[in-house]
């Protein structure tokens, strides 16, 4: 029982171990792996921040003047 609890933990590092030996392979095989610019990450954040924005400022005019809109 002693030897089978410590393979399963050994195995599980010779696993890790071949994965990112594998990985570090195929990152100097093909250098570009088509990572994400910066200036894509800024424009979709301001993207979401803009949408977000619009979104509460949508949710507040209509939370302010619901009780005049009803009325029409």
């Amino acid at each position: 029982m002693k030897h089978t609890l410590l393979s399963r933990p050994c195995h599980a590092a010779v696993r890790l171990t071949a994965r990112l030996r594998e990985r570090l392979e195929e990152m100097t095989r093909r250098p570009d792996r088509g990572d994400i610019s910066l200036s894509t990450v800024i424009i979709w954040v301001a993207v979401v921040t803009g949408a977000v924005v619009i979104a509460g400022t949508i949710a507040v005019v209509t939370g302010k003047y619901n009780g005049q809109l009803s009325g029409l």
